[in-house]
């Protein structure tokens, strides 16, 4: 998203039009529809169904159905070896937590104590990472439906079914292993070849800020697909080991960008037109020497894209690169051991832990207290709502209890048809098959459209357990309002913390990143071969930890936007700022450039005046809620030759951003 696309203020056509955070959250991805996931997603739910009814335990068939849509909303990762972790792991604590749910269903309050203990882990898991999240989810999940629901006996039998029904989603998701292989890390180096190519092709022009969140995105997505989860990459794959090298030598024209971008004018076309070639052979696997037509260069900034883009070609067409000489640009991950031991200690000393578990674990105490002393159908539907709604690193909880009412009662419509039409039996099977491929298909599209696809189908699962037919739907629709309103007031309004946004915070870090980059690519380093390499993996790896802290903030601010008033009007008074942040960095990596290939070093005292300005301005937007008044020490007019001369000018803009007229 480009400054341009974002609005200083929110003008509502009409008094009676549905608010802009609103709509926001209404208006459908333009995501493709990922119809392989659709249609594994409809063989994994239908077959438990098929197979219950062939064996005359249809509810057992539900519950393996229930276990493979926990495996189908999991299943989001394009790496084969990801998938594993990202469907297995979960599966394990979905077992644990409907065995949890089981031994104290019917206990009353130690019920509502159990699940009350259950929620703060579950909220606290979920701080670790993207697979702890999803396997807190599905802990505190099936821990609630275990709690609410009659199992079959013995007690191990539901953690069986729901583990056996995620597992079937996960083999099924394997069978294209095989067949393709490195495929998805291919393609998700290739897409990084043509991002880029596109963000060359843009130098010069409007489009090169919308172009490089791109090219950033895309190296992130390749990176974390590539390195994935793995301790020691060298060594054991050379594919992988391959891959990384083609990766490593993208950083090379990616920091020559901004430097081709800064004059003004557009590169000759047979630049990204080599960088899609580049492209097309790595998508393809090729080893067979690339012969590039490139223009002469002309000036620091073409010479430095034609240095880089000509060492591209000789490693991406490299057949077997050195295992064990492979600069890996971003660091490998540590041994898993020392990551699990890491991840549990700062999850136990982090603050935000503790509030969001603390947090839901208060929502669900609430709801289970609710509907121990008052009747309530279906009660333990009020639970599971509190626990989609509350997801924070999923999305504005806001917003997100407002979409599910609305998803919820979208949904309903189609459960209505579905119960009073469909008779049950095997005909469930085939009525399985089309609601669950749309539980994928929507899901791409937002938030309230994948409630509306997954509520159906819980109901459906629920009747093959509860036999209540169309006397699902109202129960249903009243939970679901009920939990809502629980996670809007003792997980909303009561925490402070949930009504401003915590951009400031975060751009104030990455504005100290900033500062720290600048010191890194021009600061004193040891005049040997071995200083010099240690000094650019430094710079290399400081620029890259911006790019990724900016493009969290770009998240946190899209998520902002979906609140109400006045959440939502700060984050568009800061994003000017994070604009300006972006470009200082851009800045920075372009005089880098330009040093590297003949002007002249900045001095110390240049360099010290403009860290001691960015660690000013982080100072301010730290200490402020919304865009503040920066009084940061003035650096000075640099000499016009100076090689910093737009890091100044970009600076300055900032300092004039944050600093609006009384």
């Amino acid at each position: 998203m480009s400054s341009e696309q974002i609005p200083s203020g929110r003008v509502r056509p009409h008094p009676l039009a549905p608010p802009a955070w609103l709509l926001k959250g209404l208006r459908p991805s333009s995501a493709p529809v990922p119809w392989a996931a659709a249609a594994r997603a409809g063989v994994a739910m239908a077959t438990p169904l098929a197979v219950g009814f062939a064996l005359g335990e249809p509810e057992y068939g539900a519950l393996a159905s229930m276990g493979a849509l926990s495996g189908v909303i999991g299943d989001t990762a394009d790496a084969y070896r990801m998938r594993i972790l990202n469907i297995a792991v979960p599966q394990l604590f979905g077992a644990v937590g409907v065995a949890l749910g089981t031994l104290v269903f019917g206990h009353g309050w130690l019920a509502v104590g159990a699940l009350t203990l259950v929620a703060l882990v579950s909220g606290m898991i979920s701080s670790i990472g993207t697979v702890a999240s999803v396997s807190g989810l599905l802990l505190l999940l099936n821990a609630v439906v275990g709690a609410g629901l009659p199992m079959p006996e013995p007690w191990w039998t539901a953690p069986l079914l729901l583990s056996a029904g995620g597992l079937f989603v996960l083999a099924l998701t394997l069978l294209g292993w095989p067949l393709r292989g490195r495929r998805p890390e291919r393609a998700a180096v290739g897409a990084t070849y043509r991002s880029l190519a596109e963000l060359l092709e843009s130098a010069g022009g409007p489009a090169y800020e919308e172009r490089r969140q791109g090219v950033t995105q895309a190296l992130n997505q390749a990176y974390d697909l590539v390195l994935g989860r793995r301790a020691r990459v060298h060594g054991r794959s050379p594919s992988l080991v391959r891959m990384l090298a083609q990766l490593n030598v993208v950083i090379p024209l990616v920091e020559a960008a901004p430097a081709a971008h800064l004059r003004g004018r557009p590169l000759p076309p047979e630049i990204p037109a080599a960088v899609r070639a580049l492209a097309v052979a790595v998508e393809e696997g090729r080893t067979r020497a690339l012969v590039l037509e490139l223009p002469e260069p002309h000036g620091e900034s073409e010479r430095a894209i034609d240095a880089a883009l000509r060492h591209a070609a000789t490693i991406v067409d490299l057949a077997e690169p050195e295992l064990h000489n492979i600069d890996d640009r971003l660091g490998r991950p540590a041994a898993l051991g020392v990551r699990a031991r890491r991840a549990v200690r700062d999850m136990v000393w982090s603050g935000a832990s503790w509030r969001y578990g603390l947090r839901l674990a208060l929502c669900i105490g609430l709801a289970q207290a609710l509907v121990s002393v008052v009747q309530i159908e279906r009660s333990y539907w009020v639970a599971l709502t509190v626990t989609f709604v509350l997801k924070p690193d999923f999305g504005s909880v806001f917003s997100r209890a407002v979409l599910r009412a609305l998803g919820t009662a979208g949904g309903l419509v189609v459960a209505a048809a579905v119960l009073a039409e469909v008779p049950r039996g095997w005909w469930d099977v085939p009525v399985m098959v089309v609601l669950a491929a749309l539980i994928p298909a929507f899901s791409a599209k937002g938030y309230a459209f994948q409630t509306a696809a997954i509520t159906p189908v819980i109901l459906l699962l629920s009747d093959l357990l509860n036999h209540q037919g169309f006397d699902l739907i109202r129960p249903r629709l009243l939970d679901s309002l009920i939990g809502c309103a629980i996670t809007l007031v003792a997980g909303y309004l009561l925490w402070p913390e949930s009504w401003h946004t915590r951009i400031g915070d975060r751009l104030a870090d990455t504005v100290d990143d900033a500062a720290r980059y600048v010191e890194r690519a021009f600061g004193p380093y040891e005049d040997t071969e071995a200083g010099l390499r240690a000094a650019r993996t430094a710079r290399l790896q400081a620029r890259r930890r911006i790019y990724r802290d900016l493009s969290g903030v770009r998240s946190e601010f899209q998520r902002a936007l979906t609140e109400p008033p006045p959440v939502g009007a700060r984050a568009a008074a800061w994003w000017p700022l994070v604009v300006a942040v972006e470009r200082i960095v851009d800045a920075t990596t372009a005089a880098r450039v330009r040093v590297n290939h003949g002007a002249e070093h900045p001095g110390p005292e240049e360099v010290a005046a403009i860290t001691a300005g960015l660690r000013a301005l982080a100072g301010t937007v730290r200490a402020s809620r919304t865009p503040p008044r920066v009084r940061a020490p003035q650096t000075g007019a640099p000499p016009e030759s100076s090689v910093l001369s737009p890091v100044h000018q970009e600076l300055a803009a900032a300092r004039a951003i944050a600093s609006p007229a009384p």
